[in-house]
C-alpha cells in the first residue's frame, strides 16, 4: 500500500495538479477571508475566531476533491492500465487505501499552512491571545474527517467511469448531497425534525466545530468513508470478474 500512496504523491506533484490544488485553496480562502467584503471577511466580522474559515472550506473541498480524486482510477481505465494495477501483488483493498490515503494527504498538506491563520487571529484578538481553542482544534479534527469523508466518495466515482469530467461531476453531486442535502430535505418536510438532518456531514461537522468531539460525529464520518471505500472495492472486483 505504501507504494501506492507514493506513487500517488509522486503523480501529483510530478505534475502541476498537486501545486494547482495547494495554491488554489489558500487563494480561495484567503481572498474571501481577509480581502473581499462580505459575511466570510474576518476583519469585518468583529470576532475572534475562524467561523468563516470553517464555513466557507466545506464548499471549496467539494469541489476541489472531487478534482483531485477523479482520475484515480478512471485514468487508469482510460489508459488501460487497471488490468496491469490489478494484477499486482497487492490486494484490492490495499490499493483502494493508497489512492485514497495519496488523495487525503495531498488535501492535508493544503490545510496544514492555514495553520497561520490561528496565530493571526490570536494576535488580534482583544486582549491578544482571545481565542476559542476548543472549537478551533474541534473544527479542524471535523475538517480532517470531513475531507476522508469526501476523499472516499471522489475515489468511489472515478471507478464509475474513464471519463474524469463525469467523475468530478457525479462526486461534486454526491459531496454536495451529503453535506447539505438532508439538511435541506429536513427543512421541506414538516415534522422531520433532527430526523433527517443528523443523516447529513453538515450536522456533524457543526457539532464538533463546537469543541466536543463526540463519538458518534466520528463514527459517522468513518461510516460514509468506509462505505464508499468498500462500493469502491467492489466496483472494481466486479471488473477484474
Amino acid at each position: 500500500m505504501k507504494s501506492i500512496i507514493l506513487r500517488e504523491i509522486k503523480s501529483f506533484f510530478g505534475s502541476p495538479i498537486g501545486y494547482l490544488v495547494i495554491a488554489i485553496f489558500l487563494i480561495s480562502n484567503g481572498l474571501f477571508l481577509w480581502v473581499f467584503e462580505g459575511d466570510y471577511n474576518i476583519l469585518n466580522s468583529g470576532y475572534a475566531d475562524l467561523t468563516p474559515f470553517f464555513t466557507l472550506a466545506p464548499w471549496i473541498l467539494i469541489f476541489l476533491i472531487p478534482a483531485v480524486t477523479m482520475r484515480s482510477f478512471s485514468d487508469e481505465k482510460k489508459q488501460g492500465t487497471l488490468e496491469l494495477l490489478l494484477t499486482k501483488p497487492l490486494s484490492i483493498w490495499q490499493i483502494v487505501n493508497g489512492k485514497f490515503f495519496g488523495s487525503f494527504l495531498l488535501i492535508i498538506l493544503a490545510i496544514i499552512p492555514t495553520l497561520i491563520y490561528v496565530k493571526v487571529i490570536s494576535d488580534l484578538g482583544s486582549p491578544e491571545g482571545n481565542i476559542d481553542m476548543g472549537s478551533t482544534i474541534g473544527s479542524y479534527f471535523g475538517l480532517l474527517f470531513l475531507i476522508a469523508s469526501y476523499s472516499a466518495i471522489g475515489i468511489f466515482t472515478s471507478t464509475l467511469s474513464e471519463n474524469q469530467i463525469v467523475a468530478f461531476i457525479i462526486a461534486v453531486f454526491l459531496c454536495f448531497f451529503f453535506y447539505f442535502g438532508f439538511e435541506g430535505l429536513s427543512s421541506l418536510i414538516p415534522g422531520s425534525g433532527d430526523f433527517i438532518s443528523v443523516l447529513g456531514m453538515q450536522n456533524h461537522f457543526k457539532s464538533m466545530s463546537r469543541g466536543v468531539i463526540d463519538t458518534r460525529d466520528i463514527i459517522y464520518f468513518l461510516s460514509i468513508s468506509i462505505a464508499f471505500l468498500s462500493f469502491t472495492v467492489y466496483q472494481l472486483k466486479s471488473f477484474k470478474a
